[in-house]
């Protein structure tokens, strides 16, 4: 089974950062100055959370 999280992204022209959150998995937001930067970030972050939230995949 794969579990899906939905990812929202934004760019924050005042931070002049993108933003990416999920109401999925608790805990995730974090920011970068790209997109790629982020998505690389991402791919990191969820797996860590998704054992941390005891989410299974």
């Amino acid at each position: 089974m794969n579990t899906v999280v939905r990812v929202s992204a934004f760019w924050d022209s005042e931070a002049e950062v993108w933003v990416a959150s999920s109401d999925d998995l608790p805990g995730l937001v974090t920011e970068a100055s790209t997109i790629e930067v982020l998505t690389e970030k991402l791919k990191v972050i969820i797996p860590e959370l998704c054992e941390l939230n005891q989410v299974e995949d």
